[in-house]
């Protein structure tokens, strides 16, 4: 296999990684101001994801270390309330009962930013924020393992046939600018087939903020956990979703379609299946990354 194929296998393996299940719309929600709910759910002024999206009556958010991923996670910065989803040629996406907010980071350019991309750039923007670089990798889809360390090195990646090889071409650099180079790069080569594989399975009671619901395949899709409340007499836990999409397009808190009383927050149990706006995930789909 040459080089040119080799590209555009991993490319379009990339690109097809979102391609939709259909989900039946007549359930889903056509405007997120018709619900009829018993509480406010949205607060239009608030500018992160914990202080737009309000909890339902007797339930509190779960109680998170400051330096958490679950604790950046409900810190994610929004877009004006209304905003609409971008895609990366900033064309706008219809929001058919599909999202609520929509998440306020650049996203580039280039059609790369899909689902398990965003979710990728999500851990990665922690752990550099956090300053741990040395958590930073994820795999190419020909499971080559590309540590964040070594492109700080200046290191860039080779391609040669299907095999992959680190090569000395940059001064040694952290710059914010470096690392999203860093990140297109993971986005172009790895993608829900590659990420399943990396993550561990969890079981639904033991969820938390930072947990990923993922059927990995060419297509396949992901969605990550970004926040979560209990209720506070049977301690029964609800959770709010994110995604991207393809076209590659903005992060968006999605829309719950499932349920009139609980606004965008989802409540599943082990045997349910998980059903979002634009895809049904089976049973056994949440996994996690491994360490904090």
């Amino acid at each position: 296999m040459n080089i040119k194929i080799f590209i555009t296998v991993i490319v379009l393996a990339s690109a097809i990684n979102c391609k939709p299940t259909p989900v039946s719309l007549s359930s889903v929600s056509k405007n997120t101001t018709a619900k009829n709910l018993e509480f406010e759910y949205i607060n239009p002024q608030g500018k992160t994801v914990g202080q737009r999206i309000q909890t339902p009556p007797n339930y509190k958010r779960v109680d998170d270390e400051k330096s958490s991923f679950a604790s950046y996670l409900r810190n994610i910065k929004l877009k004006p309330n209304g905003s609409m989803v971008q895609y990366y040629d900033g064309r706008e996406k219809s929001n058919n009962g599909v999202y609520v907010a929509v998440a306020d980071l650049p996203i580039g350019t280039k059609n790369l930013h899909q689902c398990a991309d965003a979710i990728m750039r999500l851990r990665a923007e922690y752990l550099w924020s956090s300053k741990k670089y040395e958590d930073i990798h994820f795999n190419f889809t020909n499971g080559h393992k590309v540590k964040y360390t070594e492109w700080m090195k200046g290191k860039r990646m080779e391609v040669i046939g299907n095999k992959t090889n680190w090569v000395q071409k940059e001064n040694p650099s952290n710059l914010y600018k470096d690392f999203w180079n860093y990140m297109e790069l993971i986005f172009t080569y790895a993608g829900t087939a590659s990420l399943s594989k990396e993550l561990a399975s969890k079981e639904i009671d033991d969820m938390k903020a930072g947990d990923v619901f993922i059927q990995g395949g060419f297509p396949g899709h992901a969605v990550i956990v970004v926040d979560m409340a209990r209720h506070n007499k049977t301690g029964d836990a609800i959770f709010l979703l994110a995604q991207s999409y393809m076209p590659a397009q903005e992060l968006q808190i999605l829309e719950n379609p499932n349920s009139d009383k609980l606004g965008a927050w989802y409540k599943l149990n082990s045997e349910e299946k998980l059903i979002t706006p634009e895809w049904t995930f089976l049973s056994g789909s949440l996994k996690t990354f491994e360490k904090e």
